[in-house]
Formats: C-alpha cells, sequence, structure tokens
C-alpha cells in the first residue's frame, strides 16, 4: 500500500481523510496531544484494521473521538461529576471511561468487549471529522504497538509507511503526551492514565480524591500495558551518572556526573519546564530509536504536574520488553 502525506491546510486534505473514513479505512492526523491512526468507530472492518497496522492487542481498548458533548452522550453514559468534568475540560486532552450507552455507534473491538467505553472530545481535524461523519472516530496513537509514539507525520510515516493510505500532516504536535484518563467514581475519580492534564489540576477543579487503581488490575482504558513507547536501546531512569556509551535524555540545567562519557545528549528543556519537556519527550525517544543506540540514561524529571505523565511513558519505555 502506498502511503500519501497532505499538510492539513490542503484543501484537499480533509474531504480525502473523510471519504477513506467513510470507507473503512484508516487515516493518521493530528490532534493537540500526540498523532493518532483514526477509524470509524462503528466499523468493525476498521477498527480490525487498526489493530492490524499497529499489531496492537486485541484487549487494549481504544479511544472514541467526538464532536461534541452531545455526541458523546450518543456513546456513554454521564453522570454529574463526567458533565462537570466534560464542561470544564473539553475539547481538550481528557478522556473519561464512562459506561456504554445502549446503542453507542461502537464497534465491540474497539471497547475490548468491556461494558465501559473511553472518549473525549479533541481540538482540531479529528473533531471535525467525527462531525463530518455523525458519529465517533477511534484513533490510538499512530505508531507501532509498544514502540515511540508519533508527535510529528514523519515519526509517523517512519513507523506505518505502506500500511496505511495517508497521513494528515500539521507540524509537531504541541502538548506533546496522550490525554490524561480518568474513571469518576462516587466521590472521586480513579486515574487510569496519567497525561497532559496534571491531577493537580483536576483535583483543584472538582475537590474530589484522585487514586490510582491496585497494582494487577486488568486493563481498563488504552496505554496500561507495562512496556510501552519503547525505544530498541535499553532505557535507564533516574540517572545520576552517565556511563561509556550511554546517549543522554536529560532535563534541567544540572550535569549529572560523566556526561563527557555520553554518546550524545538531547535536553528535554534546559530550563526545566515540565510543559517544554511533555511536548519534546517523544520526539527525544523518536531520535534515539536506532539499532546503534543500545543504551539510554534519562536523568531525573520532577514528579509534580506534567512531571507525572513523563515519568509513566518514561517508566514504561523502561519496561521489561
Amino acid at each position: 500500500m502506498q502511503t500519501v502525506t497532505l499538510p492539513i491546510a490542503d484543501p484537499e486534505a480533509e474531504p480525502r481523510a473523510e471519504a477513506l473514513l467513510a470507507a473503512g479505512e484508516l487515516v493518521a492526523l493530528p490532534t493537540e496531544t500526540v498523532y493518532g491512526l483514526a477509524g470509524d468507530s462503528a466499523s468493525g472492518e476498521a477498527v480490525a484494521k487498526i489493530f492490524a497496522a499497529k499489531g496492537r492487542p486485541r484487549f487494549n481498548p481504544l479511544i472514541c473521538h467526538v464532536d461534541s458533548l452531545q455526541m458523546a452522550r450518543r456513546v456513554a453514559v454521564f453522570d454529574e461529576t463526567a458533565l462537570g468534568l466534560a464542561e470544564r475540560f473539553w475539547p481538550g486532552p481528557l478522556t473519561l471511561v464512562l459506561p456504554l450507552a445502549e446503542g453507542a455507534p461502537v464497534h465491540p473491538l474497539a471497547t475490548a468487549g468491556l461494558s465501559t467505553v473511553a472518549v473525549r472530545q479533541p481540538k482540531g481535524v479529528a473533531a471535525r471529522l467525527a462531525g463530518r461523519l455523525d458519529r465517533p472516530i477511534v484513533a490510538p496513537s499512530a505508531n507501532l504497538s509498544g514502540r515511540v509514539t508519533g508527535t510529528s507525520a514523519e515519526a509517523v510515516a517512519r513507523s506505518l509507511e505502506g500500511r496505511i493510505p495517508l497521513i494528515l500532516d500539521d507540524g509537531p504536535s504541541p502538548v506533546g503526551v496522550e490525554s490524561t484518563i480518568v474513571r469518576p467514581e462516587a466521590g472521586r475519580l480513579v486515574l487510569l492514565r496519567a497525561g497532559a492534564i496534571a491531577r493537580e489540576t483536576l483535583k483543584e477543579a472538582l475537590g474530589v480524591r484522585i487514586e490510582t487503581p491496585e497494582a494487577g488490575a486488568a486493563i481498563a482504558a488504552p496505554g496500561g500495558l507495562a512496556s510501552h513507547y519503547a525505544p530498541q536501546g535499553a532505557v535507564r531512569l533516574d540517572a545520576m551518572r552517565v556511563e561509556p556509551g550511554d546517549y543522554v535524555i536529560a532535563f534541567g540545567p544540572d550535569r549529572p556526573e560523566g556526561l563527557e562519557h555520553a554518546m550524545a545528549i538531547i535536553n528535554l528543556s534546559p530550563s526545566g519546564d515540565l510543559a517544554e519537556a511533555a511536548a519534546n519527550l517523544f520526539a527525544a525517544l523518536s531520535a534515539l530509536d536506532s539499532p546503534d543506540v543500545t543504551q539510554i540514561a534519562v536523568t531525573p524529571i520532577p514528579m509534580t504536574g506534567l512531571g507525572e505523565a513523563i515519568n509513566d511513558r518514561l517508566r514504561r519505555a523502561a519496561a521489561p520488553r
């Protein structure tokens, strides 16, 4: 299959994407978080193509992207807490895991057979295309499963060239990490995946407890695999010393001991800005995703704010394969 890349400003880009999605084909497209691999949520054929193109395990559910709260309520059952979250954070990088609505236009493959569904209203072309189709599109990250997430059209092409017909190019993703995923429950939120909206922001907005799932809990949301976002080389976290042969991902102005041994250095944010670091994270991992790079040392990154999401992705990148 030939893969074509079109800039989002091309007048043919969105109509071509709409036609492909309506025909059950796949399109890689930008969102404010990362690039997604989009398909028609109601089409079992399209959803199956997403799993095949990514090599994604079928027990790993997908996120439904909608153009409005009205469309979201055709997909999921909203309680008062969920409505408050949607009104506060949509459109934006927050995904809600909610009970699946009766008659929802979502194929069971997309929910991995669960009685819940992950749904969010993004900004930009993903929402516009859902509106054109008048139903959600499912769009996991546009990369091979378990490998580095694409935050540019070039990164998507390196991963999925020849597997999909179209990539829409809108430059680098502005946020750079995936959406935060929460499951609203009585009097609390369960944080299923740290992401672009920090735990502290959610707590301040709602004034409720933010809890994490118990260790070993079944996967209830996308991005729950232990090993994910992985480059080819081994990743060592919280590195206070650089060893000979290390490629270094750094953060902030501090210089770890032995930095002169580094084969190369990528600083996610020399000033120590976590938002800048999040935007640069996957591009840095992608730049070091090569058979020649056998060891990657990552210096410590704070766990506050967006640091929780950054450290979550790095832990998964460093997990046993």
